[in-house]
């Protein structure tokens, strides 16, 4: 292990995570027909000269890992202007291997991590969450969590550890279990689908008429048994509901020309109407002179950025818009083309410039324009359009799940050089007195 691999000393995450993630589940088929074609190494070098440093991927979204890593390591070993690998938090997940395929059990995990140090050019990973974990059951995470902390304590190979999955009270109570189990809080949870202009359920206490004053709700909020779980950082991700709150919009009917060209229409777990609900937001938003994707970006971006500190599982940032140290909600973003990338930066950057403007007498709002504008556009011309759409969230896992990871090949890896290369590089190491960092 070199110098510059060597992990970083372990602060509080809140004081090391990035307040935006470039997140690469749209180096996919799911999202594209073929990713390699993508410019995907234009997309990470922009995003790093843009000041996005955080990347969140995971070896369940296709060929991600080893696109990531490619654009990565181009910049790792640039002649002219190499880039450090401590700049960039690196973020990764482990356990999920198909649609319907699991497997946590700690050969399997500690296999996968491997895997994605080799493929990512990296000796180490910033944060590893255990992927989806409400397909399996409670036990298998608890066993999965403790193997990547062992991961974390006895091989240094990864130094946060977080869960990631979609129904928002199945992470509150696994936060729960983990903390009642280990003592130990999980540093960090990611939440994917639940705070958006369509699905607001994470935080709905924060982003309703006096929110903050229900104090029942809040008790109940996942937000708040999450905080109460000891978690310290909560990210937010999926933020345009998978392709939903998009002007192109996810089609209602696979059968038809429209459907059998999409990407999304044989996976995307939406029922029609739900599809159809949000297609309608686009031409409202139309009618408004918006884009539905800059409105559902913009109004994520800034609620969670505010609903994040408030409840206390944000991240510390400074920047030129915010020279002082602040906390924010973290936000996880994908995108699959350098406008796009930009236009979510571009938004970002408002939203920063706005946090010094924040004040009782606009209510939370930060004081820019464009947040009011789509503040008032989402609240009093979107939500009443949803109807009974609104905060509508599908069954995960759905109706009629069965693991296809037979019992008896949990655990079982495959024989491709991975682990023993691995193995021969920590003697190799600790043969001639490389100290293990800590």
């Amino acid at each position: 292990m070199t110098d510059k691999q060597i992990p970083k000393p372990r602060p509080s995450i809140q004081t090391a995570l990035p307040a935006l993630l470039l997140g690469t589940a749209t180096f996919n088929t799911q999202y594209v027909a073929d990713p390699h074609s993508m410019p995907y190494r234009d997309i990470v070098a922009r995003a790093i000269s843009l000041g996005v440093t955080g990347f969140d991927t995971s070896p369940y979204y296709g060929p991600s890992e080893v696109l990531l890593g490619e654009a990565l390591n181009a910049l790792f070993t640039s002649p002219s202007d190499p880039l450090s690998r401590e700049s960039i938090f690196l973020v990764t997940k482990a356990g999920r291997i198909a649609g319907d395929e699991f497997d946590y059990s700690p050969a399997w995990i500690r296999y996968s991590i491997l895997r994605s140090l080799k493929r990512l050019h990296t000796a180490y990973l910033d944060l590893v969450y255990m992927h989806d974990v409400e397909f399996v059951p409670p036990a298998d995470v608890l066993t999965a969590v403790r193997e990547l902390r062992r991961l974390r304590d006895e091989e240094g190979v990864i130094r946060y550890v977080g869960i990631s999955g979609f129904p928002a009270g199945v992470l509150a109570e696994l936060a729960e279990m983990v903390l009642r189990e280990t003592g130990e809080p999980l540093d960090a949870v990611l939440s994917y689908g639940h705070f958006t202009v369509q699905n607001r359920k994470l935080a709905l206490p924060w982003v309703t008429e006096g929110g903050e004053q229900q104090e029942d709700l809040r008790k109940s909020s996942p937000l708040v048994r999450l905080k109460e779980a000891g978690v310290h950082v909560v990210l937010n991700a999926s933020i345009l509901g998978m392709g939903l709150l998009t002007r192109r919009g996810i089609p209602a009917d696979p059968e038809t020309p429209a459907g059998a060209d999409s990407p999304f229409t044989k996976w995307h777990p939406s029922p029609s109407g739900l599809r159809l609900a949000c297609k309608n937001l686009a031409d409202i938003a139309e009618a408004a002179g918006e884009r539905l994707e800059s409105v559902a970006i913009r109004w994520a971006l800034e609620e969670w950025a505010r609903v994040g500190a408030a409840a206390g599982l944000g991240v510390d940032i400074t920047s030129h818009a915010v020279p002082e140290r602040r906390r924010v909600g973290a936000t996880v973003c994908g995108v699959t083309s350098i406008p796009e990338l930009e236009e979510t930066v571009a938004e970002w950057q408002d939203v920063l410039a706005g946090l010094d403007r924040a004040s009782e007498s606009n209510g939370g709002c930060y004081g820019t324009e464009r947040q009011k504008k789509v503040l008032e556009l989402v609240k009093n011309e979107l939500w009443p359009a949803l109807g009974t759409w609104i905060d509508f969230v599908w069954d995960s896992p759905g109706e009629g799940y069965v693991n296809t990871r037979r019992p008896e090949d949990k655990g079982r890896v495959p024989d491709d050089g991975i682990i023993a290369a691995f193995e021969l590089s920590k003697n190799s190491e600790e043969n001639v007195g490389t100290q293990k960092p800590e």
